[in-house]
């Protein structure tokens, strides 16, 4: 969602000083709101010994598991509890895409002012905020549940959830920022 207001003009002001602070001035902002990617949850080794990189094996639905599967904080956006390692030689049920990540929502604005200088020359001074609400907005957490996993020695209960499993990791927009921007329109 994106906007532009030019702010009303005001001829009524008789001193031309005044009159030159008060007019020209832009009011613009941009609102960008998404939903969450989807991702799959995967294993970081490969149990059916397929060997295929591009499609990771993802991991058995815990049919155990009451819980809740989105915490949503920075330290566990999904439960890994929610899986169980697939036993060795074959491939998890849980199915492609299936759990969805952090939305965005980010707030841009931007005030200028045009001031005419000449009869052909104009000055525009902008200040840009961006991420104004200074929300935090995060990548697709970590999808590793399972680091490693079992072996004919060890069943799957056993295997090891992987300690950045459902961690989110990194922001995908900075901080809030402001800018400064000075041009001449000719």
């Amino acid at each position: 969602i994106n906007g532009t207001w030019n702010l009303p003009a005001s001829e009524a002001i008789s001193n031309t000083a005044v009159r030159r602070i008060a007019n020209g001035w832009t009011l613009s902002g941009i609102a960008t709101l998404q939903s969450g990617f989807p991702f799959s949850p995967q294993l970081g080794y490969n149990p059916s010994g397929n060997g295929d990189s591009r499609n990771p094996i993802r991991p058995q639905l815990n049919p155990d598991f009451h819980g809740t599967l989105y915490p949503r904080t920075p330290s566990e956006w999904f439960n890994p509890n929610a899986f169980l390692a697939p036993a060795s030689g074959t491939v998890g049920n849980v199915s492609r895409d299936s759990m969805i990540g952090p939305g965005l929502a980010d707030v841009d604005l931007s005030l200028a002012k045009t001031t005419k200088i000449g009869e052909r020359l104009r000055a525009q001074f902008r200040t840009e905020y961006f991420n104004i609400l200074n929300h935090s907005n995060f990548t697709t957490p970590n999808p590793v549940v399972f680091s490693t996993g079992p072996t004919p020695a060890k069943p799957s209960t056993d295997a090891e959830i992987s300690p950045t499993a459902g961690v989110l990791t990194a922001t995908s927009t900075t901080s809030r920022q402001l800018q400064f921007a000075l041009k001449l329109l000719f």
